[in-house]
């Protein structure tokens, strides 16, 4: 168990574990919040507004259904592979992250402590001074939004039947090898590739992924069609909410 600074000590009240600060998890929280808006309404209003009007819906609804199926696999298996213990030095073992001990102890990142060969420790857990319910939705509202940047690749090339396939295996076979990778304690955390800010798990993930999907629905004989904005109101809009919470 870490040790608390002393600022940090002082809760009154018996239900309160000594390692619990209310401002750390307020804030996190808040991080979590102001990014999922991001995603809803943010992009679902944008997706929806800047191809033609008979994709309006299914773009809309790729990015609202993206968002709450992330949420569900992420609890049920997703968040484990990615910040969970060791089971190749890509992947993390697949797992519910919805008990109870579970969700309110000590956030600890990541999940198992790092040693050298020689058995002297290379990178101690992270922990901060919030519950492990915190984390877990910080970490699934980003998630979330890689899939809708993704999106914005297919949008009006891919129906909503496929892209509700597409997601869950995406989320698994994709997203969860980076983020273990790079942050949850695989060989990339090894090697010491630093990513504070989503760079390569979020940001590249999404575009390298989206890109690629894109050039295979194309191939397969689908018909691109010309983007015009069915709600110019609609689109900047949603296009000043995502600059405003990017400041």
């Amino acid at each position: 168990m870490a040790t608390v600074p002393v600022a940090y000590q002082g809760n009154i009240s018996a239900s309160a574990p000594d390692w619990l600060n209310k401002g750390d998890n307020a804030w996190q929280m808040i991080s979590a919040t102001l990014v999922g808006l991001q995603s809803v309404p943010g992009l679902v209003i944008l997706y929806g507004s800047i191809v033609k009007k008979k994709w309006a819906v299914n773009s809309a609804f790729m990015a609202l259904y993206a968002f709450a199926a992330v949420v569900i696999c992420w609890v049920t298996w997703a968040y484990k592979m990615s910040f969970g213990d060791k089971l190749l030095p890509f992947w993390g073992k697949a797992g519910p992250a919805l008990g109870q001990k579970f969700l309110i102890k000590q956030a600890a990142l990541p999940e198992s402590t790092q040693y050298y060969h020689n058995g002297t420790m290379e990178t101690p857990m992270a922990m901060p001074y919030y519950p492990m319910a915190s984390m877990v939705w910080f970490q699934c509202v980003f998630a979330a939004i890689t899939l809708i940047l993704l999106a914005g690749s297919l949008l009006g090339r891919m129906n909503i039947k496929a892209w509700m396939m597409f997601v869950p295996l995406w989320l698994t076979f994709s997203y969860t090898v980076g983020a273990f990778s790079l942050w949850g304690g695989g060989f990339l955390f090894h090697w010491g590739v630093l990513d504070y800010s989503g760079g390569y798990v979020i940001h590249l993930s999404s575009g390298i992924g989206g890109f690629t999907a894109a050039y295979w629905v194309l191939r397969s004989g689908r018909e691109l069609s010309q983007k015009y904005p069915s709600s110019e109101v609609q689109t900047f809009g949603s296009l000043g909410l995502q600059l405003k919470e990017n400041e």
